[in-house]
């Protein structure tokens, strides 16, 4: 995590990722490359006609145009049938999608939307579907060997191996779906998405070093909505350009409206504002792109669903505290707080406030806390957990942990009058009750 050799992340970056919370690009490119295929396809077919009849291989011309016949009906099958099957399989994965976000949290639905296996299976469904239909475009009413130009059979062949991969990405498909359904791979996700922005964050400073005097603010002029992604190797390049550091003012995951000021500038002129455009996306929800809190923020609404009187399952609650814990660990010893976003040169172009330790050990237990006084199973993975994190912290960072296992005990007390009760809840346990 050390600044050392640190280059900001490619432009490309935040485009990825926003292509990859979408549900349209995949299967749209894959409808494009089905109809490059059939292209080659066709031709391919027709320079094997060409050939045989300059050869005068009219048996031969015969023989393709009778396994042709005796696949058209296959492939209008399949081109009426698959259509169907994917309005079915979809409909039911997105009923199950439904249940899961109703029993977890409607943040889950992004694990849908940006699972590969899911755009794949639906852009292959598709693909085949419009593959078949061109494939019956091939087809000549004349059966006549001297008279026929082409003769779909490359094109056949291509469809039943298109169909074969639509049956193996069903299978692939829906063990994906049911693991979407199940806690454990769930937060498990959430987990490895957690760590995915941690290594890509460098390491932060526990004081911010002093900066040029501020000579300028830039405000947000788009729509409303949360802060998604900062285009770190934009700004970096253009404050480098304009010889002045850039200060980003609201967090990752904050909520700006327009007249917000969103950048502030240290030591110069504010840069252009043209040369700003597609530095800063703001959309209708945070990602874990950017967003170090945001997968703690996912667990613990996980947690808190699952202790609320409706669901009442506190063994989700433990789960979700397993993968809190897991990062809080993880993060115990690196250094939080300021980011420095520096040039090639090794110069501080832009200074970016992260949550620091204090913040994201708050976001992981305060909420938990207040709501698992009458659960003894998670009170108990609570207090090991936290008992686990201040052997791993520094002295310095043991301060909020102390302060959170002091107000739980205090919680237990006050709500459990009986003193085998109180003990009995008050005893550090990583499985709870097990």
């Amino acid at each position: 995590m050390s600044d050392r050799g640190y280059r900001p992340p490619r432009a490309l970056s935040p485009l990825r990722e926003h292509l990859r919370e979408t549900f349209w690009f995949a299967p749209t490119l894959t409808l494009i490359c089905a109809v490059l295929l059939w292209f080659v396809a066709s031709a391919v077919d027709e320079q094997i006609v060409a050939y045989l009849r300059r050869a005068q291989a009219y048996d031969s011309i015969e023989d393709l145009v009778s396994i042709a016949q005796d696949t058209q009906q296959i492939v209008v099958t399949i081109s009426s049938a698959m259509m169907t099957f994917i309005g079915v399989v979809f409909s039911i994965s997105l009923v199950a999608v439904q249940m899961a976000s109703g029993q977890l949290t409607p943040r889950v639905v992004r694990i849908f939307v940006r699972s590969r296996i899911s755009k794949l299976t639906l852009s292959v469904f598709l693909a085949t579907f419009v593959f078949s239909l061109l494939v019956l475009s091939s087809y000549e009413s004349t059966a006549d060997p001297r008279q026929v130009t082409t003769v779909p059979f490359l094109q056949s062949v291509l469809t039943a191996l298109l169909v074969g991969l639509s049956l193996l990405l069903f299978i692939a498909y829906v063990s994906s779906t049911l693991r979407l359904m199940q806690i454990g791979p769930v937060v498990d996700r959430i987990a490895r998405d957690s760590f995915r922005v941690l290594r890509r964050m460098p390491a932060g400073q526990p004081q911010e070093d002093s900066l040029p005097a501020e000579t300028g603010q830039i405000v947000h002029r788009g729509r409303p909505g949360v802060l998604r992604d900062v285009n770190v190797a934009r700004l970096v390049r253009v404050a480098r350009q304009q010889d002045v550091v850039l200060r980003l003012i609201p967090r990752v995951g904050d909520f700006v409206v327009p007249g917000t000021p969103v950048l502030a500038v240290h030591g110069g002129s504010a840069p252009p504002r043209q040369a700003l455009r597609y530095a800063v996306w703001v959309g209708v929800e945070r990602t874990l792109h950017q967003d170090l809190a945001f997968g703690l923020r996912q667990l613990s609404d996980i947690a808190l669903r699952a202790l609320s009187s409706a669901v009442n399952d506190p063994t989700t609650a433990v789960q979700c505290l397993d993968r809190i814990v897991q990062f809080l660990a993880a993060v115990a010893r690196i250094p939080l707080g300021v980011v420095h976003h520096r040039d090639r040169t090794g110069a501080v172009r832009l200074v970016q406030d992260v949550p620091g330790w204090v913040d994201l050990v708050d976001l992981g237990f305060e909420e938990i806390r207040r709501c698992a006084t009458g659960s003894p199973q998670v009170t108990r993975r609570l207090l090991a957990g936290i008992d686990d994190l201040v052997l791993l912290a520094g002295p310095e960072r043991q301060g909020p942990l102390i302060r959170h296992r002091a107000l739980l005990v205090q919680a237990v007390e006050r709500t459990m009058p009986d003193a085998a009760e109180r003990e009995f809840a008050l005893l550090p346990d990583r499985q709870g009750i097990g």
